[in-house]
């Protein structure tokens, strides 16, 4: 589990996920709720995510779903508790006309829509908006920097590699109603992602020779280099056929000569009935067990497979060996301090989720429509009995 995780802002690229926004738009004044301010929808530790900020994001969203669905519009409509006035003009200009027979949508359905699409923004926006607080206030906490200067260095990058042209970062910008400020803001909560990720991790990166020893000891088995052997082999689709093929090379043909004029064995018939490198363990069990206990330049079988009917000759083998640990060790090293890395992570992420979730205060409602029991990352949030659960996509 990455840390990534806690904040799906950073994982997406530039060009189709919007970024935590400093854009304040004015917007309508709420009755405070316990420890959230009037003027905010949520509170993180103390910093308030504001209904101004809220409804920037749900701008930015709502544009991202219109692109994504191939019906940009000029000015996104966005869906407004409780009435859903707007949404619903705006559904009632858009929708095709019904097929002769149907009924029109009626106002009444055409809301039902707009509060789906609302809570369904609503939990994007709200996850998004979240999780970004979380980043900025772990980072603080555990002294995670990002100069401004690192900021812009990767934000040209990113520019210069999916806008080449001006104008269409210029068109970008407009059609996403995203300013520079909320793409820089975005790229340094990427950087500090990815540095507090190096900082859970670094510690432990230490792997002891008396751990990587132990490892290879406990699993020895993993290390076994299988016996190979080289085989000229025919398959045919009767024992019949086997026999027949047998007798030809038996009687002076070569087995190469009868592997191409009767083998059903696309893989092997090519090359006149050679497999070079048959390794144990990976045949067909009954074949496997009779390759693996003949004799050296014995013609063999029929042996009866599910496949048809094999006749073999073995050529080579080469023995089975066991890596020592000398040659082992590195891989185990790098296993060992991956494994524990991940285990640091996992433990890291959990910890992290329930820390801010605890400092995460949400309003109860907006315009009626539920924030605090409907997102997961609020602290008033409990998981339905039903099983049914309403989550943040992150």
């Amino acid at each position: 589990m990455s840390f990534r995780y806690c904040a799906r802002v950073v994982a997406k690229p530039l060009r189709f996920f919007p970024a935590l926004g400093a854009v304040l738009f004015a917007g309508g004044v709420l009755n405070a709720c316990g420890g959230v301010p009037g003027n905010a929808v949520v509170s993180v530790n103390g910093s308030p995510i504001t209904k101004a900020t809220f409804n920037h994001w749900m701008g930015v969203a709502a544009a991202a779903t219109a692109t994504s669905t191939g019906t940009p519009a000029a000015k996104p409509v966005i869906p407004e508790p409780p009435k859903y006035t707007a949404c619903i003009s705006h559904l009632e200009a858009t929708t095709p006309k019904p097929a002769k027979g149907q009924p029109p949508t009626t106002r009444a359905q055409f809301k039902v829509q707009c509060e789906q699409q609302y809570k369904s923004l609503q939990q994007e926006v709200l996850g998004f908006l979240i999780s970004s607080e979380w980043v900025l206030g772990e980072a603080s906490s555990l002294g995670v920097k990002v100069s401004d200067k690192e900021v812009h260095k990767r934000f040209q990058q990113i520019k210069e590699t999916q806008f080449p042209k001006p104008a269409e970062f210029e068109k970008f910008l407009t059609n996403s109603g995203q300013t520079i400020s909320d793409l820089l803001l975005r790229v340094k909560l990427n950087l500090m992602s990815s540095k507090i990720q190096q900082k859970i991790i670094k510690s432990k990166a230490n792997v002891t020779p008396a751990q990587v020893k132990r490892y290879y000891e406990e699993h020895k088995q993993r290390f076994e280099v299988p016996e190979k052997r080289a085989v000229n082999i025919i398959l045919t689709k009767t024992e019949a056929a086997a026999n027949k093929a047998k007798q030809e090379i038996t009687s002076g043909k070569s087995f190469a000569s009868v592997a191409k004029s009767t083998s059903i064995d696309p893989l092997s018939k090519t090359r006149g009935g050679l497999l070079p490198e048959v390794v144990k363990g990976q045949q067909e069990q009954t074949l496997d067990k009779a390759i693996f206990s003949a004799p050296l330049h014995r013609l063999s079988g029929p042996v009866k497979t599910p496949f048809g009917f094999y006749i073999f000759e073995v050529k080579s083998t080469k023995p089975g060996s066991q890596q020592p640990l000398t040659q082992a060790q590195a891989s185990v090293k790098a296993q060992l301090a991956a494994t524990q890395q991940q285990s640091a992570l996992s433990t890291f992420v959990k910890n992290f989720k329930k820390k801010w979730k605890a400092k995460t205060d949400c309003r109860k409602d907006i315009g009626g429509v539920a924030v605090a029991s409907a997102v997961a990352d609020c602290k008033q949030y409990k998981e339905p009995k039903t099983g049914t659960t309403k989550t943040t996509t992150r």
